[in-house]
């Protein structure tokens, strides 16, 4: 059975013989736990079982928009007060980033994912990360430039999500156990690099060189780019699986924190790969 590189996606209940198991009866009470939702048993008659309606991909779509919806005003507020206060630029974006974390963390390993409050909550702190860190990226950037290197960055973002869901629909690249591998080895490969670069960061200037804006840092950011761009693949299929699996409705705020995590990474390693051309 495949699995995604996202960790949101990846703790969503699994059963054998398919990615969720919300299809059969002697599972519905488990699932209902799970998600959040009362038990009912037939030995109460005065009490029955709710309808809960499977989730669709207008859940998906809707969860996702209105996730993405908060994210942007959160971001949008945050830019205006670092631009207006730059003090406020390094607490806004690290202090977001660690909230951010801490809330996929809670959503992940506590089985919260279809909660809408973590959700929208991680939202906000992610809005504040990359209000204040589009702001720091851009600080050297005159004029409108600074504006239009953001929107470039913005519209990089959608357009490879949207590509690559393209992609998925056509079946051009077929999501399969050892695709799955090589882009869950990537991610993992990048992640010690980059935690290896910070680490020689405080002893060498510059550290490994994969954030100075030269060209192994371009290359680097490349390679951070299509990883993202690749991990749609897997996020997408699988929401389709829970979506064919009659996942509860709720799931799709999973779905929505799974994708938002990414379009995070990808839009923030857009935007740091068009900052060095800038730096030039």
């Amino acid at each position: 059975m495949r699995t995604t590189s996202n960790p949101v996606f990846r703790n969503l209940p699994k059963q054998e013989g398919g990615y969720a198991s919300f299809g059969s009866a002697s599972s519905g009470a488990a699932q209902a736990t799970q998600f959040g939702q009362p038990q009912y048993t037939q030995a109460d008659p005065f009490v029955t079982e709710p309808e809960r309606r499977p989730m669709t991909i207008d859940d998906v779509v809707t969860k996702t928009g209105i996730t993405l919806g908060v994210l942007s005003i959160s971001a949008i507020v945050s830019f205006f007060l670092v631009t207006n206060n730059n003090a406020l630029a390094a607490p806004l974006a690290i202090g977001g980033a660690i909230v951010g974390l801490v809330l996929v963390l809670v959503a992940t390993f506590g089985r919260k994912m279809d909660n809408p409050g973590i959700v929208l909550a991680y939202a906000v702190a992610e809005g504040l990360f990359l209000g204040a860190l589009s702001f720091m990226f851009t600080f050297n950037i005159q004029g409108v430039a600074a504006g239009t290197l953001i929107g470039q960055a913005v519209l990089g973002t959608f357009g490879v999500f949207f590509g690559m869901l393209v992609v998925y629909k056509t079946g051009a690249i077929r999501v399969t156990p050892r695709f799955t591998r090589m882009i869950v080895g990537g991610i993992i490969g990048v992640v010690v690099l980059m935690l290896g670069n910070l680490v020689a960061s405080f002893f060498i200037d510059g550290g490994l060189g994969l954030r100075d804006g030269g060209m192994l840092a371009i290359v680097f950011s490349l390679v951070c780019i299509g990883l993202a761009a690749f991990s749609f693949l897997l996020d997408f299929d699988a929401a389709d699986q829970l979506i064919r699996a009659q996942a509860p409705e709720k799931a799709a705020w999973g779905v929505a924190l799974g994708l938002t995590i990414t379009l995070v990474w990808l839009y923030v390693e857009i935007l740091r790969l068009l900052s060095y051309f800038q730096n030039d």
